[in-house]
């Protein structure tokens, strides 16, 4: 009780502005963020939504207060590896502080974050839950804590290739306890994939799979192994005698302990030690004989884990954008409650700019997580054109997402000024924590490669972007028609580009500079079509503002040396940051002013 009536002193002491910025103790993430709510009733049944509200609010309370405050004591007192137990005998187990037990409870307890669209039941709720659902809880859970984000993705990705392809005996044993939400039943996943010799270049792996009655035993190493005491791993080996390259790696599934309940024969050499996420254990792992699973057909072994990457990537850039709305929310409290030269800090132009700044990169990244989101949820349902634009949507989002999290949360600490450094504050842990997105599933260079090189130029997945970014234009008739049709011309335009690169073997260089003008010009359109069905639900057109400035400032070339401050930038800063409802009428004014 003493921390919560402390986080409410804090919180009561925000409304009071004055020469010490306070922070976001005590706040509710679901409560602050309307625009949350917003985009969940345009992609979610009613009832669906009526049911998960009352959970959300309740974990936007835990993640403003007692869970955030578990995730700075899991950061600072990260996992240790034992090597023996205290009679001396070899037995290696992971030491964890009791705060990041409590968000694992939380996370995979309480909310089963891991299952929702695994398992029926979970929260009261008789079916599964959709994506977009999903990683509604996701992102407030992300807000607080970052590293545990891992290892709710990978459990989850582990059932779901168990699930997928597993045989019927491998899903009797294994599957139930991947999605278990009571505790004592619960087995967490994990998934070893790179090596030292092929991160990115799977097909340099080393590790290898020899053939034992109804299991394999593989031997090798595996370099950096997130939740490396996971009970159920997957992972990639090449069986003996396979082809080289991609064709010839096998996916496995091995368990942490084998049916007597002694140790599989794999050992943790040691734990990472690494810039952010350090709540988490990630360990380099040596595959002695260890005994495996077949999954699924053994020459489609990577083809079957790629399949995962789709939702990997768009987990990836959900908890990027949770950074990201973490540090806006931080940034804005800061603004609104610091006194400086006589003034707020929200008050003075520059500040001004750059909350701005802060507030339309994770505007554009909650966006298109959702739309991403929906896609998937559709893909699977049997949609072939949602399976397209997944195609394209997914690494778009992993490659511009997760580099906006690093400036933002960047840009979030300088807003606080030389307390944000300080580890006892958000931000620090933020930063950190926002460089691992753009390195986990592929670097930035990679990704943009994959958008562009194979989403669009092999897969031709741009004809499914445009159909759909054309389609939600057709969508949004309360939108002013120029700006719907200047819409219209820019898709056309970041589309064209993207497969005149793709096209051309001299213009690898561009991947990430057309990767970036898709993603804009998509959240520009995304942004508008959620704009007007807001305003059909509430009478609030704010978000369509928010498109403008995409395209002012991040698609747009100007004139470097000309003055780009003037009375509409000033109006439609003055809309965003403020609280009260703007109708079509007046956006529609901005839209078309100079």
């Amino acid at each position: 009780m003493h921390a919560l009536n402390q986080h409410a002193d804090i919180a009561a002491a925000a409304d009071r502005p004055g020469p010490i910025a306070p922070d976001t103790s005590g706040m509710n993430f679901y409560r602050a963020d309307p625009a949350l709510a917003d985009l969940l009733r345009i992609h979610l049944s009613d009832r669906l939504f009526r049911h998960i509200e009352p959970h959300l609010d309740r974990l936007g309370g835990l993640a403003g207060g007692d869970l955030d405050e578990c995730a700075r004591l899991a950061d600072r007192h990260g996992p240790v590896l034992h090597q023996r137990d205290r009679f001396g005998r070899d037995a290696q187990w992971i030491e964890y502080h009791p705060a990041y037990r409590e968000l694992e409870r939380a996370a995979f307890g309480e909310f089963g974050i891991h299952a929702l669209s695994l398992r029926k039941g979970v929260m009261g709720w008789p079916h599964t839950y959709p994506v977009v659902a999903k990683h509604a809880f996701t992102f407030l859970f992300n807000q607080a804590e970052f590293g545990l984000g891992c290892p709710i993705n990978v459990t989850d990705g582990c059932a779901k290739l168990l699930s997928k392809f597993g045989d019927a005996a491998l899903k009797q044993k294994y599957l139930d306890g991947l999605t278990q939400t009571d505790m004592a039943k619960l087995t967490q996943g994990g998934q070893f994939m790179t090596e030292k010799e092929g991160g990115s270049d799977v097909g340099k792996l080393t590790t290898t799979a020899v053939r034992e009655g109804d299991h394999w035993r593989l031997s090798g190493e595996k370099w950096f192994c997130s939740n490396a005491d996971a009970e159920i791993v997957m992972l990639l080996a090449r069986p003996q005698g396979a082809e080289g390259g991609t064709r010839g790696v096998g996916l496995f599934l091995m368990p942490r302990r084998l049916d007597d309940g002694s140790p599989n024969h794999y050992r943790i050499v040691r734990l990472k030690d690494k810039l952010g996420t350090r709540s988490m254990a990630s360990g380099e792992i040596k595959l002695e004989g260890a005994i495996a699973y077949a999954v699924g057909r053994l020459d489609r072994g990577f083809v079957q884990m790629t399949e995962m990457v789709n939702s990997s990537r768009l987990s990836n850039g959900v908890k990027s954008t949770a950074l990201m709305r973490r540090a806006h929310h931080d940034a804005m409290t800061v603004a609104r409650g610091r006194v400086v030269f006589g003034q707020r800090i929200i008050d003075l132009p520059l500040a001004r700019r750059q909350l701005m700044k802060i507030m339309l990169a994770t505007e554009q990244a909650l966006s298109m997580s959702f739309i991403t989101a929906d896609a998937l949820d559709r893909a699977e349902a049997g949609s072939q054109e949602a399976a397209a634009l997944l195609r394209i949507l997914t690494p778009t989002l992993k490659f511009r997402a997760t580099r906006d999290a690093r400036k933002v949360c960047g840009d979030a600490l300088e807003m606080r000024g030389g307390i944000g450094y300080i580890e006892e504050f958000a931000p620090a842990r933020l930063l950190r924590d926002a460089h691992l997105g753009s390195i986990w599933e592929g670097t930035s260079n990679i990704v943009a490669l994959d958008a562009l090189k194979r989403a669009v130029g092999r897969h031709g997945a741009d004809a499914a972007l445009a159909a759909d970014l054309h389609a939600r234009l057709d969508d949004s008739a309360e939108v002013p028609a120029a700006w719907r049709d200047r819409l219209r011309d820019l898709t056309g335009r970041a589309v064209g580009f993207a497969r005149d690169v793709a096209g051309r073997t001299d213009n690898e260089a561009e991947a990430r500079r057309a990767t970036s003008l898709l993603y804009h010009v998509a959240s520009a359109v995304a942004l508008a079509w959620e704009g007007g069905r807001i305003h059909r639900m509430r009478g609030d057109a704010r978000r369509l503002l928010l498109s403008r400035l995409v395209i002012d400032h991040r698609v747009a070339v100007g004139d470097p040396f000309r003055l780009t401050e003037n009375a509409t930038q000033r109006a439609i800063s003055g809309h965003l940051l403020g609280d009260r409802d703007v109708g079509m009428a007046e956006v529609g004014e901005l839209l078309s002013a100079v």
